[in-house]
């Protein structure tokens, strides 16, 4: 590290000399891992960059409809781009949806009925997507169950699906409609589902059943490598659009990609039967949409940089983490087990002390909606909740795991990281 910024983080930071070394001695150990992710990155913005050529998109494809929003060229020239982005038949990108979340949720509703059963072959979904099955919460809120819309699981073998026991099941239980694969990692303690993994998961559905629905959640996972899960059969898939493909840039919004048939689907869910996507005016958030979107390959590998030095050096510091540094991603998120509640409340604090909105505000756990346990979010950015900026959060419940993800910039990323690891072995 260069002194200059040596001495910044002393003077400005008060990172102490034992932090600084071993960031000295994390980043001699990841350079090498970069290439790779470089490599990833060049591919992405080609490929982004010729579907906004191919598309012929000019300045006044930036509308600002209004009202019912019919003909916003914008609009439906984000959807092709989208579209050829993930090489899939169709996109539904608005910015009407409130999360990831709502996103996922929209492709479910839409696609699955009562009597139908959707089956999760990656182990327990992302915590907030509990309560739009039914797992949690008071009866009669609409959720899947209370469509009568079945749901079955089964958990991972060693961090892996569970071949055996989904074949088993897909065979016996023709109820099943739709297969959800979760590519990141979620509050769970393991690595993201690879393309590859997704791939194998994904063949092995459709020779047993080929009328099923394979649906990935895809948050966090975008361009973090070359190849999409629609690249390898995908039928449906969601994601967020203040998370990686965002670009730091979108103010809110999410997607739905996929085969037509089940997008118009789940479109009828976030409008009505009969309007679907031809409605929706887009408030001028196109030119931002479009832009967060060519900043996307780099911006998500900004973060995975800051994700393989918080894996680096946190196990340096003697913490566990997951992934390694020098293992495959497939995501943006790095998970980091304290088994000590007030040390996962450090960490946290002091990525909130390293952001540059609301630095001087202490996170602290709380009841979120959506989460079954307290969480306590640091999340100090310039769009509120976007988790391909900086930021950490955790529920607050045993073996005390921290998620940090995000980072606009390798630079801001690893300050924010290097002040969170001071907070815990110097204050």
């Amino acid at each position: 590290m260069f002194d200059l910024t040596k001495e910044q983080l002393k003077n400005l930071y008060k990172i102490g000399e034992n932090v600084i070394d071993l960031y000295d001695k994390a980043l001699e150990d990841i350079e090498v891992e970069f290439k790779s992710y470089h490599q990833i990155r060049e591919y992405n913005q080609l490929k982004v960059l010729n579907a906004l050529q191919k598309e012929r998109i000019s300045d006044s494809h930036f509308t600002n409809s209004t009202g019912y929003g019919y003909a916003d060229i914008g609009r439906d020239s984000l959807d092709k781009v989208y579209a050829r982005v993930f090489n899939c038949e169709s996109a539904l990108v608005r910015p009407h949806f409130v999360s990831g979340t709502h996103a996922i949720g929209t492709a479910l509703f839409g696609n699955l009925r009562p009597g139908d059963t959707m089956f999760a072959v990656t182990g327990s979904p992302y915590d907030t997507l509990h309560s739009i099955i039914g797992l949690t919460g008071e009866d009669n809120t609409g959720s899947l169950k209370d469509y009568g819309i079945n749901y079955r699981q089964i958990d991972l073998k060693g961090g892996k699906v569970d071949f055996d026991s989904m074949e088993e099941i897909l065979r016996e239980d023709k109820s099943i409609r739709l297969v959800h694969i979760q590519r990141s990692t979620g509050y769970g303690w393991r690595n993201s589902m690879l393309i590859s993994e997704i791939k194998d998961v994904i063949e092995r559905v459709k020779s047993i059943r080929k009328d099923v629905i394979c649906f990935v959640d895809n948050c966090y996972g975008e361009f973090t490598d070359t190849l999409e899960p629609t690249d390898v059969g995908a039928d449906l898939m969601a994601g967020s659009l203040i998370k990686n493909i965002g670009g730091g840039i979108a103010p809110t919004g999410g997607y739905i990609v996929g085969k037509s048939e089940y997008v118009e689907m789940a479109s009828y869910r976030l409008t009505t039967p009969g309007l679907g996507g031809e409605c929706g005016s887009t408030f001028g958030v196109m030119r931002l949409l479009f832009q967060g979107l060519f900043l996307a390959p780099h911006i998500s590998m900004e973060a995975v940089k800051g994700a393989i030095l918080c894996s680096r050096i946190m196990e340096l510091a003697g913490f566990e983490v997951l992934p390694k540094y020098n293992e495959k991603r497939s995501d943006i998120i790095q998970a980091v087990k304290f088994n000590d509640k007030e040390k996962l409340i450090k960490f946290c604090k002091g990525i909130q002390a390293g952001s540059p909105i609301d630095s001087f505000v202490q996170c602290e756990p709380w009841e979120m909606p959506g989460y079954e346990d307290q969480v306590i979010m640091a999340a100090g950015a310039f769009v509120q909740g976007s988790s391909i900026e900086l930021s950490a959060d955790a529920p607050i419940r045993d073996p005390y795991i921290a998620y940090l993800q995000g980072g606009l910039t390798f630079d801001h990323a690893k300050i924010g990281i290097l002040i969170a690891l001071n907070k815990i072995i110097n204050e």
